[in-house]
């Protein structure tokens, strides 16, 4: 039967590089949620349990060493994420636009979403602890399937509306800033760590 994939949506998914970078940045997230009344200001009037540097605070990697490290490891991760999506840069490299602290307490979510103005979008995944849910994918096709019947459960991952990724701490995510994505909210008690960005050219 002649049957051929088309229209790849990538996923990079690979360790950080530094195991006691991670150690760094939980301490430095943590201090950040203690005294950016700002950024807890923003969580509480949008909803978001825990909270969130995204509003408030624009300059982590001048402000923190921690992030300074932080960012030069993810131009190395986002120029291979770039080289395996075949990206005509122009003999330009994609530039940190933004990057943010995100605090969640352990019942705490983020509803579906893209990053507009970006070319790719990420997380490092800091502190996961029990009860804690990853990254959840939206199929990119999915608002066009019509009439299409639901998928079997043992459809393979390529076919699958939603993707889950549960990655360890440490762990760097990388895809495409068009693609849907969330985090269910979780069951657990502690804070699950992360810091998200975005790559423009």
């Amino acid at each position: 039967m002649a049957v051929r994939n088309l229209f790849a949506s990538l996923l990079y998914q690979e360790p950080l590089g530094d195991d006691a970078l991670i150690g760094e940045l939980e301490a430095s997230c943590l201090q950040l949620a203690e005294d950016d009344g700002a950024g807890r200001r923003w969580a509480r009037a949008h909803g978001y349990r825990g909270y969130t540097s995204y509003a408030s605070l624009n300059d982590l990697p001048i402000r923190d060493p921690a992030f300074a490290d932080l960012k030069r490891l993810l131009d190395r991760h986002v120029a291979r994420f770039a080289e395996a999506c075949a990206f005509d840069l122009a003999g330009r490299k994609l530039k940190l636009d933004s990057l943010w602290v995100n605090v969640l307490d352990g019942k705490g979510g983020h509803s579906g979403h893209i990053h507009p103005h970006s070319v790719v979008s990420g997380t490092v995944y800091v502190a996961l602890p029990p009860g804690s849910r990853g990254l959840r994918l939206e199929d990119p096709r999915l608002a066009m399937m019509m009439a299409a019947p639901t998928r079997r459960s043992d459809a393979p991952e390529t076919l699958q509306s939603f993707v889950e990724i549960l990655p360890k701490p440490g762990t760097v995510l990388l895809w495409e800033s068009w693609l849907r994505h969330e985090v269910s909210p979780g069951s657990g008690t502690a804070k699950r760590i992360s810091v998200s960005f975005n790559y423009r050219w």
